[in-house]
């Protein structure tokens, strides 16, 4: 099976060893997005609804050049510093996915790169 980089100049460049997703078949598998704006590639102001928000619009981005939607999402995985904003997440996780909604994972961490507050990456299938 050979595999295909994905990469996009409107979500931010990959600041480490990786791509911003590979595809292998049918299956795109995310690489973890910050709330990074693209253009500076600098954390987004604001609060944690924002940053959120980013982290969106950026696997949106990666999602979109693989050749998807978010409604091609299996699986998304939820990285929070803070759980109390597990709520926060749901609501705005509802601006973006419509049922049936993917598998997901909320997971409470001790820090994240750059001082975010939030991560995600995830799984999608294309066909």
């Amino acid at each position: 099976m050979s595999k295909t980089v994905i990469n996009t100049d409107k979500a931010p460049a990959a600041i480490g060893t990786y791509s911003q997703a590979i595809k292998a078949g049918d299956t795109v598998y995310l690489s973890g997005q910050i709330p990074l704006d693209p253009t500076t590639m600098e954390l987004v102001e604001g609060d944690f609804e924002a940053q959120t928000v980013r982290v969106f619009e950026n696997l949106k981005a990666v999602v979109e050049a693989s050749g998807g939607s978010f409604a091609d999402i299996v699986k998304l995985n939820i990285f929070l510093t803070d759980l109390a904003h597990f709520a926060k997440v749901n609501e705005v996780m509802g601006r973006y996915f419509a049922q049936p909604y993917p598998a997901r994972a909320a997971i409470g961490v001790a820090s994240l790169p750059r001082g975010a507050q939030v991560e995600m990456d995830g799984v999608l299938v294309l066909g």
